[in-house]
């Protein structure tokens, strides 16, 4: 049995926007690791806003589709990180990896078919 619900999945993906947005402020990401953060940020609010599940508001997206986009944006993230982040950029390459890390673990972790929720 999987431990995190769609409803606590979709609490975890409005914290990853809040995550996204503020760690160039909060970290110091300038430059393109800065850029790509807010892209995430706008990217991952979409994703939530219109996924057909508790957290989505016009729920146009079918779960599965968000389960899959997760699937592949957490190990693209940590791929990323180590091909195109330079030892200048240590901080944005661990914080890419950790969140690539995390988006991973929620989805594997994610009970997509309960019916509780």
């Amino acid at each position: 049995m999987k431990p995190i619900s769609v409803t606590v999945h979709g609490a975890i993906d409005y914290l990853a926007v809040v995550i996204f947005a503020g760690a160039p402020a909060a970290i110091g990401l300038s430059g393109w690791p800065a850029a790509l953060s807010y892209a995430l940020a706008g990217i991952h609010l979409l994703m939530t806003l219109l996924t057909d599940f508790p957290a989505g508001v016009i729920k146009v997206i079918p779960i599965v589709l968000h389960q899959w986009v997760e699937r592949i944006v957490g190990p693209v993230l940590v791929i990323l990180a180590f091909v195109l982040m330079t030892k200048e950029t240590q901080i944005a390459r661990a914080f890419f990896v950790a969140m690539g890390v995390i988006i991973f673990a929620v989805e594997w972790l994610t009970a997509y078919r309960s019916t509780t929720d």
